[in-house]
């Protein structure tokens, strides 16, 4: 019994890595704007507007954080614990090729 709930942790491991919504390239393209790309091969941008960085999203108004983004899980992150959902970026760049965070 041991060795099936094993692979059953290992599928469910597997299923995870290969989610279409799993960002695998992250690079700031202009002030406050990033282009990503997807597991499914998916690119598109995120645009942050400025009345989105408040709370934890204000350090990003620094741009040398802001360019400081990396991929952490299949999500965008930055240093400070601050990531961006992939799954709603996805759906919004896979429908309109943009995803704004006003």
């Amino acid at each position: 019994m041991q060795g099936k709930a094993a692979a059953q942790t290992h599928r469910t491991i597997e299923m995870r890595t290969s989610m279409d919504w799993d960002v695998i390239d992250v690079k700031p393209v202009a002030p406050l704007a990033l282009k990503v790309e997807f597991a499914d091969g998916t690119v598109g941008k995120v645009q942050f507007e400025a009345s989105h960085l408040t709370g934890v999203f204000a350090a990003l108004k620094d741009p040398s954080i802001f360019q400081q983004a990396f991929i952490d899980g299949g999500a965008v992150a930055w240093p400070g614990n601050l990531d961006l959902a992939p799954d709603a970026m996805y759906q919004a760049i896979k429908s309109h090729g943009e995803w704004v965070l006003r």
